[in-house]
């Protein structure tokens, strides 16, 4: 349908999962994009994959825990592009072992909060600055975030991003830029591959299971692509400050 014909879509953390699949399906759906992440190779891996398809896009290695990468990955934007329409903030990180609130390690609160918190907030900063009314961003959240199911640390980060969501749709609602969130359940992702129940916290774990159906099927990288599709489009537009949680039910 090529729904983001002619817009600039710039996507975090796009070398692999979610940010991968995003960039994949925005590519095929017209948009020029901005592919960002912290690993080189894999990032031009997949930026390869879709130039060879048909698609059209920048690779920028960037890391949003660095104060400067942020404002240089949009500079980027700019240089080849002359626009910034849609930003997709996916980079993000993960504690080991969902540490409970009386349980979390202050290096996992520092390193985590530098990426999920303030990464995802400087490249809103940085592309709001060029934005104009019909643009979207779009937030990967999460639904620990919403919920607080998971490690203390990542939920606190998540749940920032829910309220900076919230904020930034207010900020700008004026001036026809809007802001939504999708927070994913359970996904499957290379960043979680590997992870078993003998490396979770079992008072958290079972703190879950008592609150949510642990057996409902996950998101795959793909669900939430459709979903930032639609929120990243035109055919959206009226909503802004809106948190879309994607786990099929399983929090309900």
């Amino acid at each position: 349908m090529r729904r983001l014909e002619g817009k600039v879509a710039i996507v975090t953390g796009a070398n692999s999962g979610v940010g991968a699949a995003i960039s994949r399906l925005f590519a095929a759906e017209g948009a020029s994009v901005v592919m960002a992440a912290r690993r080189k190779e894999a990032l031009d891996e997949v930026a390869n994959q879709i130039n060879q398809a048909g698609g059209r896009t920048l690779a920028v290695p960037c890391d949003i825990s660095k104060p400067e990468d942020p404002d240089r990955l949009v500079q980027a934007s700019i240089d080849a592009f002359g626009k910034v329409d849609v930003l997709v903030n996916n980079a993000g990180i993960l504690e080991s072992g969902l540490k409970p609130v009386d349980r979390f390690c202050d290096d996992d609160l520092d390193r985590i909060i530098e990426t999920n918190q303030k990464g995802t907030m400087r490249c809103m900063r940085a592309a709001t600055r060029h934005m104009v009314a019909g643009a979207s961003i779009v937030n990967i959240a999460s639904v620990a975030g919403e919920k607080g199911c998971g490690g203390a640390v990542y939920v606190s980060t998540k749940a920032a991003v829910i309220g900076v969501t919230k904020h930034t749709a207010l900020r700008f609602q004026a001036t026809g830029i809007r802001c939504n969130a999708i927070c994913p359940g359970t996904i499957v992702t290379p960043m979680v591959a590997g992870t078993t129940a003998a490396d979770m916290d079992a008072d958290m774990m079972g703190a879950m299971a008592t609150h949510s159906n642990l057996k409902t099927q996950p998101c795959m990288p793909e669900d939430v692509a459709n979903i930032a599709l639609f929120l990243a489009s035109d055919e959206s537009r009226a909503l802004t400050g809106q948190i879309l949680v994607s786990d099929f039910g399983a929090m309900l």
